[in-house]
């Protein structure tokens, strides 16, 4: 693993325990049966997908720099491939969680499309990983 790659996986682990926290928040309105929290489904679906896409983002972020220095690809695109999946994991629950922030919200308000600006940034990221690794299989067999 590069220096590069090792630095955005201690930053990243030094970040994760940021769901942690949000997981145990979640609980907490669980459980407090006073909260609001569980007056409104919408409400407590799309928390309960932000807080998931956030862990498992997340680790998805840390699984990909273990192939990032492996695949066949400009440095520049090894950033997008190194940053695009945290983006995603930072985009898709803001989207969830600020999007029903009102506690009687009944929809989903215009913040909810940054979910979808997560989605693609995500898509671009793994996308470009897997046309360099396999730009990199291809050039081991050719030589």
């Amino acid at each position: 693993m590069s220096t590069t790659s090792r630095r955005v996986a201690g930053l990243l682990l030094v970040i994760y325990p940021t769901a942690i926290t949000g997981g145990v928040s979640l609980l907490s309105l669980l459980i407090d049966r006073d909260s609001g929290y569980q007056d409104n489904p919408l409400r407590q679906d799309l928390w309960r997908a932000g807080h998931a896409h956030a862990g498992v983002l997340l680790m998805l972020s840390l699984v990909v720099l273990r192939y990032v220095d492996a695949a066949a690809l400009s440095d520049s695109w090894k950033w997008v491939v190194r940053l695009a999946p945290p983006a995603a994991a930072l985009l898709l629950p803001v989207a969830f969680f600020l999007s029903v922030l009102p506690e009687d919200a009944e929809e989903p308000n215009a913040v909810v499309a940054l979910a979808f600006v997560g989605a693609a940034t995500l898509f671009v990221g793994l996308l470009t990983l897997g046309i360099g690794l396999l730009r990199r299989s291809g050039e081991r067999h050719a030589a």
